[in-house]
């Protein structure tokens, strides 16, 4: 067999890996990140809302509402990720979370909210597989596998 056979034998498999096992360690990094960012804030949260006070320029919600609404995404979009449940509307809410994130607090940390984006854009587009809720709930609504 020559290389270029090999290769592409390689690439074959390659393109056979079933998405569901590709969008398990997705959702796990994801909800991870965020999770890790829920546990920061409520570890000191008068800390963390002197940060939405003075450093974070989060516009249109005022500094306190904000901590709450980013702590309260924080703590529920990585369960539901995890259970794959509702994957898709939480990839859109933790991809604008993302967004706001890069533009209004860390503006300099763009190589990790582009990987954060990526992962999203991959559970928003593809979804969390088959070892999930949603696609239990979607194969017994729709009859589909």
């Amino acid at each position: 067999m020559t290389l270029v056979e090999r290769a592409r034998r390689v690439l074959a498999w390659l393109d056979r890996f079933p998405y569901t096992v590709l969008a398990i360690p997705l959702r796990l990094a994801v909800a991870t990140v965020f999770w890790n960012s829920a546990m920061a804030k409520l570890a000191n949260w008068e800390s963390a809302l002197e940060l939405f006070r003075e450093d974070y320029n989060v516009p249109l919600i005022p500094p306190e509402p904000a901590a709450y609404l980013a702590v309260s995404i924080e703590l529920t979009a990585p369960v539901l990720l995890m259970v794959g449940l509702a994957t898709r509307p939480v990839a859109l809410v933790l991809l604008g979370m993302t967004t706001v994130i890069q533009v209004f607090v860390y503006p300099q940390a763009w190589p990790t909210h582009i990987q954060w984006a990526a992962m999203l854009l991959v559970l928003l587009t593809r979804g969390p597989g088959k070892l999930s809720i949603d696609w239990l709930i979607h194969r017994r609504t729709l009859g589909a596998d």
